[in-house]
């Protein structure tokens, strides 16, 4: 498992084959859902190498889960003993903690979890997911650092409104409902890949599920799920970072197991932009092209999500004029555009929207902190421009979402150093 505290980045021109590695936000929600059932359930193309996705499964062996890994990306997570309905840990939290309270409410009728952890993208609360437990029966309440929830006698499936697209709540309310007694039906759901993979899994469990679009979720409950099987789909996100990389260096790389159907947007926009793209056998093939100022909104699904405009920023940077980003749902995760201004990055924050002043790509090395994943991705991308040597701190936030980054980076001749 690839882990650093700094990543020093020179300036390169990247060329060569890159494989995109399992999804992040698909297999931590994969994991999650292994609660719901005491058979084996086996996940091939996982990202083992993250930082997040092993402090998951470490999370699942603190409930009485054991887990096999058999190479790099293949996982078994089986149950031998009763698990325990509370989750001791004095670690790191992440937010799928939310995921692991809904799962074991659903399947065991009580549930107590840390708070929830993971990237500060400005307010992130978890209402929504005490909300849509309480709908489905269950009491919820703060106990100290610990969110607590019981439902002696199982849930009951109702009709879950949820007042915004959110990715989090539309996942925990699929998985408490598949065990609850009788039909959820979730309104206005986040449809997006992550969560299709998250239903395709379930469905292999057992679990009867219906997609009607992004109207709404129906969810029949069953009286207990079986193991399974399942292929967790490539990382968006990870795709999105080399294509970038390659325009922004003017390289030539080859991204194998590029997810085009769950990119198209993103796609449209960055052709536009100046990328030169050409469709491979299973693969996108980015040749040189310019990096042109670009103009984006972030959004629900197939929009362009929020994850990816700290990636595009770096884009931005390159560019020569200004490049406009609006991200609504998170506009405090603009803190990015101050470590990039350390390097020479000229913007401004106008209401919800970043200004980047573009000129061509004349940044300069520097000392930058990492203050989430992909914001330390997007430094990374500006190193790679820099006219002298860029060091990340806290470069341990890029391997929570990326499986041997610098590893792959140097194999697309970068000159990179961790420590």
């Amino acid at each position: 498992m690839e882990a650093f505290n700094t990543l020093s980045i020179s300036r390169g021109h990247l060329e060569g084959l890159v494989k995109v590695s399992g999804a992040k936000n698909s297999a931590l929600r994969l994991l999650a859902a292994s609660l719901l059932t005491d058979g084996n359930v086996t996940l091939t193309n996982y990202p083992a190498g993250l930082l997040d996705a092993r402090i998951h499964v470490e999370m699942l062996e603190a409930l009485g889960k054991t887990t096999v890994q058999a190479g790099d990306d293949t996982i078994t997570i089986a149950e031998n003993d009763p698990l325990s309905q509370r989750l001791e840990w004095d670690g790191r939290s992440i937010r799928n903690t939310l995921l692991i309270l809904g799962a074991l409410t659903a399947r065991t009728g009580e549930a107590a979890v840390p708070l929830p952890g993971g990237c500060k993208l400005g307010e992130r609360k978890y209402d929504l997911h005490v909300m849509l437990l309480e709908r489905l029966g269950a009491k919820v309440w703060e106990d100290g650092d610990y969110l607590c929830a019981s439902a002696p006698d199982g849930l009951k499936g109702t009709d879950i409104h949820l007042p915004l697209r959110s990715t989090g709540a539309t996942e925990n309310a699929v998985i408490a409902g598949t065990l609850a007694r009788g039909v959820t039906r979730i309104w206005n759901p986040h449809i997006r890949p992550e969560i299709l993979d998250l239903i395709a899994l379930l469905r292999g469990m057992g679990a009867q599920i219906r997609v009607f679009g992004q109207e709404h979720i129906e969810v029949t409950g069953v009286e207990g799920l079986n193991g399974t099987e399942h292929r967790v789909i490539p990382d968006n996100m990870e795709a999105v970072t080399w294509l970038a990389a390659a325009v922004i260096t003017e390289g030539d790389i080859e991204i194998k197991d590029f997810p085009y159907g769950d990119l198209e947007v993103v796609l449209a926009h960055l052709r536009a932009a100046g990328a030169k793209l050409y469709q491979g056998d299973n693969s996108l093939i980015v040749r040189g092209g310019c990096c042109y100022p670009i103009e984006i909104s972030t959004g629900p699904h197939p929009g362009i999500n929020s994850d990816v405009q700290p990636i595009l920023a770096a884009w931005g940077a390159k560019a020569r004029g200004e490049s406009r980003i609006v991200d609504l749902r998170f506009p405090g995760r603009y803190g990015y555009a101050e470590e990039m201004a350390k390097m020479g990055l000229h913007y401004e924050v106008t209401g919800d929207m970043l200004r980047i002043h573009g000129n061509g790509g004349g940044l300069y090395g520097a000392t930058v902190k990492a203050l989430d994943l992909r914001a330390g991705a997007a430094l990374a991308l500006c190193g790679l421009t820099a006219d002298s040597e860029t060091t990340i701190t806290d470069a341990w936030q890029i391997s929570r979402g990326y499986v041997d980054f610098a590893a792959k980076l140097r194999s697309l001749g970068a000159r990179v150093r961790e420590s």
